[in-house]
């Protein structure tokens, strides 16, 4: 087994860990972050329901224009406020923090923080 395939799993399991405790409803819904290498994607889900409500990423028309220039951690902070702005259009103002069972580190605190930026509580 390689190295990438242990890590994968590993995550796997730190997700499933993380996914018993951590559940959205319609009061305060799910806020999901996926990262790879070259992107990283959001979204925020009622699991009552098993709807997403609001989604963004870098690969999004509205984000893509606006991080031409940016690093990736800039990337991951413009993710974050463009879900934040979304998420309070569809009536959402507090989430849970569902980092998927990676590190909250980096991308993937930039992305927090730039949703507590745009004004989601959680």
């Amino acid at each position: 087994m390689s190295n990438t395939n242990e890590r994968v799993v590993a995550r796997l399991r730190r997700k499933a860990h993380v996914r018993k405790k951590v559940n959205g409803d319609a009061e305060r819904p799910r806020l999901v972050v996926y990262r790879s290498n070259a992107h990283i994607y959001a979204q925020i889900v009622d699991d009552t329901a098993g709807k997403t409500l609001v989604s963004a990423s870098t690969l999004s028309e509205d984000v893509k224009g606006s991080i031409a220039e940016l690093d990736k951690k800039g990337a991951a902070t413009a993710v974050g406020k463009a879900v934040a702005a979304r998420a309070k259009a569809a009536g959402v103002e507090k989430v849970v923090f569902d980092r998927n069972g990676f590190r909250y580190h980096g991308r993937v605190a930039a992305l927090a923080d730039g949703a507590r930026e745009g004004g989601l509580d959680f």
